[in-house]
């Protein structure tokens, strides 16, 4: 079974992580959640469950606003020809739905099959936000605290340039 928020927010706790979580209506993509500004501080990402043309797995995740190119993101990251992984392999592999990728979602990667890769202007901000696990919430934690916790879930996050 996945982990649930709980189980996340129990695990960043035993870190020594401190985050803030609000619970808000469900948000599917960034433009609904484009209402929530001024009541969230800090950054607002997005994140992409993609795969190549090799079967490898990538996290990809960005500020909200960032460009990704699927194009030119082979040659940033060193992957095959990439596209969207579908919701049975996100539910497999991540433990969350469509509208729910994060990179909490680590935490049911058991296996390692994904390559998380970071953008380095989103890891510059204090602040972060992120769905934890579900879509009916925003979990904020500080970038490094981000970091550390992908580290302990047994995934070395790749700090790449991805948006200019």
């Amino acid at each position: 079974m996945p982990a649930t928020p709980d189980e996340l927010a129990a695990r960043l706790r035993s870190l020594g992580i401190a985050t803030t979580t609000i619970e808000h209506p469900p948000l599917f993509t960034v433009e609904e959640s484009r209402a929530l500004r001024g009541e969230i501080p800090g950054a607002h990402c997005k994140s992409l469950f993609l795969k190549d043309h090799k079967g490898a797995l990538w996290l990809v995740v960005a500020l909200e606003d960032g460009a990704i190119d699927l194009k030119a993101l082979p040659r940033l990251i060193g992957s095959g020809r990439l596209s969207f992984g579908n919701a049975d392999l996100m539910m497999e592999v991540l433990g969350v739905t469509p509208g729910s990728v994060t990179p909490f979602a680590v935490i049911n990667d058991h296996a390692r099959r994904v390559t998380v890769v970071l953008d380095a202007g989103m890891m510059a901000r204090d602040r972060l936000n992120y769905h934890p696990l579900v879509n009916t919430a925003t979990t904020t934690i500080a970038s490094a605290d981000l970091a550390a916790f992908i580290r302990d879930c047994g995934h070395e996050p790749r700090i790449v340039g991805l948006s200019g």
